[in-house]
């Protein structure tokens, strides 16, 4: 639940760096107030946080055409009753570093809401 924004701030600065720090919002698309606030409290800003919102929904698709080309192959070998040595050897390769990159990429998502969570 928000809290009541009941207090205002007021400080000086240059005309210039006012416009400056606008730009720099209008770009982000945040507020001033939000660029403000989560700089002084080393918060991630909210445009950082979209960003890496679509790219872990990005990651997720990549992985689910992975998983489906994997599901393809499975019906090929299934369909021929046969996979050549190399191939299930190729295969098994590419399946052991879809695993790594997986466990990887769910360090990395949860060093990431770490992160989104402050």
């Amino acid at each position: 639940m928000d809290e009541l924004k009941d207090e205002v701030i007021l400080i000086r600065i240059k005309s210039q760096k006012k416009k400056d720090w606008k730009n720099l919002c209008s770009k982000k698309q945040i507020s001033l107030t939000s660029l403000i606030v989560n700089s002084v409290e080393n918060r991630m800003m909210d445009d950082e946080r979209r960003k890496v919102l679509a790219f872990i929904e990005k990651q997720d698709n990549i992985f689910g055409k992975i998983e489906t080309n994997i599901n393809q192959v499975a019906k090929i070998a299934n369909g021929q009753k046969f996979i050549s040595e190399n191939e299930l050897r190729n295969f098994s390769d590419k399946l052991s570093e879809i695993v790594i990159l997986k466990k990887e990429q769910n360090e990395i998502f949860t060093k990431i809401y770490a992160q989104l969570s402050r």
